[in-house]
C-alpha cells in the first residue's frame, strides 16, 4: 500500500518548524526543495500525495506557476496550499481562480492552518466536484488552428532568418548581455508562461533611472519617479509598500527589473504625463530601430511553436493586470487562444486609443465567436500591424 503524505515544498527553517508542530490528522510531513524534486519523487516512488503545502510568492516558482506544471504534467489533482508573504487580496481572489486551493499569508497561524489543511483533505472528493463541476471546460486549441499556427510560425521564421541573424548579430555587437528576454504572461485558462522578445535596451536599464532625472524636459517640481541604490533592484510603489520583492519581474539572464514600474515609466514618457526624456540612453541603437519596426516582437513567434500562443487570439497580459480580471464579466477572455494579433487590434487601426473598458469587450467578443475562418479574415486584416507594437 502507497504512504500516505502531505508535501511540503520551498520551506524555509521556521515554517518548517511550524509545520512540524501541527497535527494533520496523524499524516506526516515530506519536505521537497522545489517543484522538480517533488515531482521527480512522486514518479519514482510509492508515494500517495494528499495535500501540497508551498512556500511562496503567489506568482513565484512554487506558487501558481508550479500548481500549473503541476497540472499540466497530469499529476493528479490534490488540495495546492500557499504560505505567501505579505500580499494583495486581489492577487489571493486571482490565485483561488485559477484553482490553488487557499492562501496564508504571514504571520502563519499554526492552528489555523492544520484546521484548514485536515478540512479539506478529509473532504477532498466533494469539494473538488463541486469546484470542478462549476467550472467551464479549458480552452483546447483545434487541430485545424495548431497545424496552420505551426506552419505559419515556422514560414515566417524561415523567410526572416536572414534578419533575425542580422538582429542577433547587431546586439550582441553593441551591447554586453543576452540576446532574448521574457516576462511571465497569463494567457489561456490562467496558464502563466514565458513571453519572449528581442533585448532592446541595456540589461542594466533599471539602475539608469536615477540617472534621467536631468534630462527631464518639465518642471523639476512635477511629479518624479522615485530613485533608489544601484544596488537595490527598482521596484514599484506596491512591492515596495509591501516590502517584498518584486512579483512582476522581467528577466534577461541573471538580470531582471519590475515590469509594472517599467510599464508605467514607459508610459510616461510616451504620454508626457510627467516626464519626457529626449533619447532615452536607456534603449540601445539597435534596439530604437526593433522597437520602431516591431522587430523586437518576432521572437514571439517561437511562443507559438511551443504552443504558448496562437497567431490570432487574445493578448496574453501580465500578472498584475490579469490578476485584476477575475470576474465572471471578463474571465471569459482567457477562454479563448492567447495570440499575437486578434480582434481589438483590427478596431483600433486607425481610430485613436482604445479605452480598457472597449479593449476587454473585444476580448470576450472574440472568445464568443472565434473560428478558423475568422481568424484567417483577421489576419488579412492585420497583415501590416501584425507585430505591432504594445504598450506594456
Amino acid at each position: 500500500m502507497s504512504e500516505e503524505i502531505i508535501a511540503v515544498i520551498n520551506a524555509d527553517q521556521a515554517t518548517k518548524n511550524l509545520l512540524e508542530g501541527c497535527n494533520f490528522n496523524g499524516l506526516p510531513l515530506q519536505f521537497f526543495a522545489n517543484g522538480l524534486e517533488l515531482s521527480n519523487t512522486w514518479l519514482s516512488k510509492d508515494l500517495e500525495i494528499l495535500a501540497i503545502i508551498a512556500q511562496s510568492d503567489i506568482m513565484g516558482a512554487s506558487g501558481i506557476a508550479l500548481f500549473e506544471a503541476l497540472k499540466n504534467k497530469q499529476f493528479s489533482l490534490v488540495p495546492y496550499f500557499i504560505l505567501s508573504g505579505p500580499v494583495k487580496e486581489n492577487l489571493i481572489r486571482f490565485s483561488l481562480k485559477t484553482g490553488v486551493t487557499d492562501v496564508f499569508v504571514t504571520p502563519f497561524d499554526a492552528s489555523r492552518i492544520a484546521i484548514r489543511v485536515n478540512f479539506v483533505v478529509t473532504n477532498w472528493e466533494r469539494i473538488n466536484i463541486k469546484q470542478t463541476s462549476n467550472i467551464k471546460k479549458p480552452y483546447q486549441t483545434p487541430f485545424v488552428k495548431r497545424v496552420f499556427d505551426i506552419c505559419f510560425a515556422t514560414v515566417v521564421l524561415l523567410l526572416l532568418s536572414p534578419i533575425i541573424l542580422i538582429v542577433f548579430i547587431a546586439i550582441k555587437l553593441e551591447s554586453r548581455g543576452p540576446v532574448f528576454y521574457y516576462s511571465l504572461r497569463v494567457g489561456t485558462g490562467y496558464r502563466i508562461f514565458k513571453f519572449f522578445k528581442f533585448r532592446s535596451m541595456y540589461v542594466n536599464a533599471d539602475q539608469r533611472l536615477k540617472d534621467l532625472k536631468h534630462l527631464n524636459q518639465y518642471n523639476a517640481d512635477s511629479t518624479e519617479l522615485a530613485y533608489i541604490a544601484d544596488t537595490t533592484a527598482v521596484l514599484c510603489d506596491e512591492c515596495l509598500a509591501r516590502g517584498s520583492k518584486c512579483q512582476m519581474p522581467v528577466y534577461a539572464d541573471n538580470n531582471s527589473w519590475c515590469e509594472k514600474e517599467y510599464s508605467v515609466f514607459k508610459r510616461a514618457t510616451a504620454n508626457s504625463a510627467f516626464i519626457k526624456i529626449k533619447d532615452d540612453p536607456r534603449v540601445t541603437k539597435v534596439g530604437k530601430v526593433l522597437r520602431n519596426t516591431s522587430i523586437d516582437e518576432l521572437p514571439q513567434l517561437v511562443n507559438v511553436l511551443f504552443g504558448d500562443m496562437s497567431i490570432v487570439g487574445n493578448r496574453p497580459l501580465p500578472l498584475y493586470e490579469a490578476e485584476k480580471l477575475t470576474t465572471d464579466k471578463y474571465a471569459l477572455r482567457f477562454m479563448a487562444p492567447a495570440g499575437i494579433t486578434g480582434l481589438w487590434q483590427v478596431m483600433k487601426r486607425g481610430k485613436g486609443e482604445m479605452s480598457e473598458e472597449e479593449r476587454l469587450l473585444l476580448d470576450n467578443n472574440y472568445a464568443q465567436n472565434h473560428s478558423f475562418l475568422y481568424d484567417i479574415a483577421l489576419i488579412l486584416k492585420t497583415i501590416p500591424a501584425l507585430f505591432q507594437k504594445e504598450s506594456v
